[in-house]
């Protein structure tokens, strides 16, 4: 998914862009299919779509491999950005997962439970955030957001805040940068 971004970049020398990378992840059933060979590290694994015919622990493992292989591509993608923290540009990821997924427990498997009574398995996601040194951030007021359950419902709230977007649909409890940061913003000499 990295492949060409760097003319895309070129391209728009001036102004903001936001570059949206959707992978697969950890969808279900066919975790096997979501990672390489090479990082096939936990075994056994399920090599089916069809979970019925697969162990706990084989489900497990490529599930687990399929989340080695994501920590790898965030990797890629942070070391790709910093080929471009420097001046002019403020560079940012921003990783969340649109769902978790439930691997057996309570006799549950994939995702899709109606929400209100879904297990946190299901609601339970990843959220993954790195600054690159042209932003300065209250590194304090950051952590604390973290302090109770957060949602995708902030992730919009964020981007404006990133992008230093000023509306009146803009909520700043929904922030995970927090508004106070939102002028901290320096140039990289």
């Amino acid at each position: 998914m990295l492949i060409g971004l760097d003319d895309y970049i070129n391209q728009h020398p001036t102004g903001d862009i936001l570059i949206v990378l959707h992978q697969m992840g950890n969808h279900g059933p066919a975790y096997y299919k979501r990672y390489p060979p090479e990082f096939e590290v936990f075994t056994p694994t399920c090599q089916s779509n069809q979970l019925q015919n697969c162990s706990a622990e084989e489900i497990r493992n490529a599930y687990d491999n399929a989340i080695l292989y994501t920590d790898y591509f965030l990797s890629k993608v942070i070391a790709f950005l910093k080929t471009y923290d420097h001046a002019p540009f403020e560079v940012a990821m921003i990783y969340m997962g649109d769902h978790g997924e439930s691997l057996g427990e309570h006799g549950l498997y994939l995702h899709g439970v109606p929400y209100f009574m879904a297990p946190e398995d299901q609601t339970h996601v990843p959220a993954i955030f790195w600054f690159g040194q042209g932003f300065i951030l209250d590194r304090s007021s950051f952590d604390a957001k973290f302090d109770k359950p957060i949602s995708q419902d902030y992730l919009f709230h964020t981007l404006l805040s990133v992008f230093e977007v000023e509306t009146d649909i803009y909520q700043p409890d929904l922030d995970l940068i927090g508004q106070e940061n939102r002028h901290l913003r320096i140039n990289s000499p």
